[in-house]
């Protein structure tokens, strides 16, 4: 339910942004709310909180919002405080930045080696998937797992590239595991 809150919504915010030709500004906007929703717990306990009234909540975000972010957006965070979705603002806010990121074409790939790259080795990574991918542009996430041994694990959206050695082993066990059950059923 809430990936459908979030389509809708972010979905709905990204078509009007592309109307308006407000992309980056909103963009650059919702980025700025994310980080002060993050570091304002406080507000977020308050606008969740069920003892406070819709209208207290409203108000609030008209109090803080109104005049700072465009009417786009205060427009969103007002309707989702009505319809009492205001839990869901931050995924749709995110979704709203995927799909712009897929409109500029900017990919977000999340690469997991086994030891720290150096940098000429990312730039070779990042240079590599702007060669065999539709993006002009990428947002890079390294992560370091021992786990794997060696080779990198490579995530662009839903698609997965695995070279790394944990996973071969895996399928090499996997793939003996097989041929020793054939040969166990072959015996007299």
């Amino acid at each position: 339910m809430a990936k459908l809150v979030s389509k809708t919504y972010g979905d709905a915010l990204f078509e009007l942004a592309l109307e308006e030709n407000k992309i980056d500004s909103l963009q650059e906007e919702v980025e700025v709310v994310l980080v002060a929703l993050a570091e304002n717990q406080d507000l977020s306990k308050i606008m969740n909180h069920p003892k406070v009234s819709k209208e207290e909540k409203v108000a609030l975000i008209e109090d803080i919002f109104k005049g700072r972010t465009s009417v786009e957006l205060t427009g969103l965070m007002h309707m989702l405080t009505e319809k009492g979705r205001f839990t869901e603002i931050d995924d749709v806010l995110v979704y709203f930045l995927d799909r712009v990121k897929e409109h500029k074409n900017i990919g977000t790939a999340y690469v997991s080696t086994a030891i720290e790259l150096t940098d000429a080795q990312k730039k070779a990574v990042e240079k590599r998937l702007l060669e065999t991918t539709k993006y002009v542009e990428f947002e890079m996430h390294y992560k370091v797992d021992a786990d794997l041994i060696g080779g990198m694990v490579i995530r662009i959206g839903d698609r997965v590239v695995d070279s790394s050695i944990k996973t071969k082993l895996y399928d090499l066990t996997r793939e003996l595991s097989n041929i020793q059950l054939k040969v166990g059923e072959c015996a007299p």
